[in-house]
């Protein structure tokens, strides 16, 4: 009989449980009023005691796009205080996975009362070439 795992299809599946459960933390200690920088110094506080390596506002490319944390070298980490996730969140984390060819982002939003983290996983199909044609705008 075959096994349904999923977990063989997720991409940095041990990685983004780790971080996953840091911003989990952060938003139990800082709770869902604090601001995107608060969250982002506990974040790192807590990437640097885990020895994650990590570069904070990594710069992407040419366009000088700059995503929150850039993780292991593998996952980009975009952190947001604001009521809603918008569309436009979502387009901005794909753009950085396209100009940066990383394949996975994950896109949190601290203001909610329960975390959510959402996985956006880079498009490889010509859909691209609309996010990366909207970056230029």
């Amino acid at each position: 009989m075959p096994t349904n795992n999923t977990n063989t299809k997720l991409i940095y599946p041990d990685l983004s449980y780790q971080v996953t459960g840091i911003c989990f933390e952060v938003h139990n200690e800082v709770d869902r009023f604090g601001r995107e920088r608060q969250y982002g110094d506990l974040i790192e506080k807590k990437l640097a005691e885990r020895n994650i390596s990590y570069i904070r506002e990594f710069r992407i490319g040419p366009t000088g796009n700059t995503v929150d944390f850039f993780i292991d070298q593998k996952l980009f980490l975009e952190i947001k205080a604001k009521r809603l996730i918008l569309k436009e969140d979502f387009y901005q984390a794909q753009r950085y996975l396209q100009e940066a060819g990383i394949p996975l982002a994950l896109l949190i939003n601290f203001r909610n009362r329960y975390l959510k983290p959402i996985r956006i996983v880079k498009i490889d199909t010509d859909t691209r070439k609309k996010f990366l044609q909207d970056s230029y705008h």
